[in-house]
């Protein structure tokens, strides 16, 4: 395969050191690939698939290693497709509201390139500053804006992609609309690579709010938190972000980035946006619910003190790694009104087993990050750990919940995938990996146990 990639010119490496630093992802899953290439187009992804296909030869699609669940974990023998070489805007068409772009984009770039224009594309992962849109694609990646603007799949259109024998498909329409034929571009959304290679991508873009402002809420118990969340979505105000930070959390920040965040139960990052008049009047009625349930608030009045709190929320993940060496990490979601009682089952069971769990998340749509913080090292440590991961997706499957938000199954939640789906339904998702890969080699040992 090696003499091929280099009679057609493209970028690969059998290198030690880029075997093991592409090797593993932000799961701290590991195994060496045989070979890394870079594609810079979509010819050299037919190319490499084509050779790929005709060998057996495993191939791993890769954005910025960001995965929690192990999704760009390297199988055995695989080769590592890594898309740091297709990083363009290929098209921005502000009268249509749309970019394309090649899936090695960052997702924070394309942020500033198109604040730049007066607009924005709303999905926004914590880890936007070195994700890229194939990645946040292949995962359905949510973020702090989804409660208001919904998740990556929301935005897009149309799809370019290249099958597991090295066929080019486009999925979607450009147009906002469409219902012709099955819906294969939201098959492809959320498959973690297991179906194709994704080489570009049309997205849905919107105009910039004309104000936003940032409110800290912050509580005395969860339960207070809880019940703030749930009235300020009934009377009708949709926030677009409410972030909860338990005290974990806070307490992990303000040692690792000092940040001046109060140290109680429960805080809520509220952000809401929209025209000048509104903004103010929901300001206010945010600020009463608020007291009426025994907190209290703080307002950011600059962009300067609102970037100072995102900040702080964007800084949990990794001061999580001063806490303990290793953590299980599940982004679960339950109903918005069984909020109270899941970080109540957490609070116990931490208590109770005494390992720390930390919990974050988007109270908003219901999606919490649950962190089990553990050392791998100690083996009585490792095995309560995975007892209280395997107690935490039980206690959300019963409270009507479910494993995953935005992160997708990967490796780490394989072993979970039945708990939550019957074997009807997982039969007919291998069928379906079977008509587009019938080799398995996109991404294999992926999702299913």
């Amino acid at each position: 395969m090696k003499n091929l990639l280099e009679k057609a010119g493209i970028d690969f490496s059998d290198a030690e050191e880029d075997l093991i630093c592409y090797g593993f992802d932000a799961s701290r899953g590991f195994k060496k690939p045989s070979l890394v290439v870079w594609p810079k187009s979509t010819d050299d992804i037919v190319m490499i698939t084509k050779t790929a296909f005709e060998r057996t030869i495993p191939i791993v699609p890769r954005g910025a290693g960001t995965a929690t669940t192990g999704a760009a974990v390297p199988s055995e023998e695989a080769v590592v497709m890594s898309f740091e070489k297709m990083d363009r805007i290929l098209e921005v068409d502000i009268k249509n509201q749309t970019v394309v772009v090649e899936p090695g984009l960052i997702n924070g770039r394309l942020q500033k390139e198109l604040e730049l224009l007066d607009f924005f594309y709303p999905p926004d992962p914590s880890s936007m500053e070195f994700c890229t849109i194939g990645g946040n694609v292949a995962v359905n990646a949510g973020g702090p804006r989804a409660l208001k603007y919904g998740v990556t799949g929301d935005y897009v259109l149309e799809i370019e992609a290249v099958t597991a024998e090295g066929s080019v498909i486009k999925t979607g329409r450009k147009t906002f609309k469409g219902v012709v034929g099955y819906d294969l571009k939201s098959l492809l959304i959320g498959s973690e690579g297991t179906l194709a290679i994704i080489s570009k991508i049309r997205l849905r873009i919107v105009p910039l709010p004309e104000a936003v402002l940032t409110i800290i809420a912050t509580f005395k118990s969860i339960e207070q938190s809880g019940s703030f969340v749930i009235e300020v979505l009934n009377r009708g105000i949709l926030p677009r972000c409410l972030e909860l930070m338990d005290r974990y959390a806070i307490e992990a920040v303000e040692e690792y980035k000092p940040t001046g965040l109060p140290l109680v139960d429960a805080m809520l990052l509220v952000e809401i946006d929209g025209e000048y008049s509104t903004v103010k009047e929901n300001a206010d009625i945010i600020a009463d619910i608020c007291r009426s349930k025994g907190g209290e608030i703080q307002i950011a009045e600059d962009s300067i003190s609102r970037d100072k709190l995102w900040q702080a929320r964007r800084a949990i993940a990794p001061a999580l790694h001063h806490l303990a060496p290793d953590k299980i990490n599940h982004d679960i979601v339950v109903p918005r009104t069984e909020i109270p009682n899941m970080l109540k089952f957490l609070r116990n069971l931490s208590e109770k087993h005494s390992i720390k769990i930390v919990c974050f998340g988007h109270a908003g749509d219901g999606n919490l990050h649950v962190n089990i913080m553990f050392n791998r090292e100690d083996e009585e440590d490792y095995k309560k750990a995975q007892t209280l991961a395997k107690q935490t997706v039980e206690e959300t499957l019963r409270l009507g919940g479910t494993i995953s938000g935005e992160h997708g199954i990967g490796l780490t939640k394989s072993d979970y995938l039945a708990m939550e789906l019957g074997n009807k339904e997982i039969d007919l998702m291998r069928g379906i990996k079977r008509l587009f890969d019938h080799k398995n080699i996109l991404n294999p040992g992926k999702i299913f146990p």
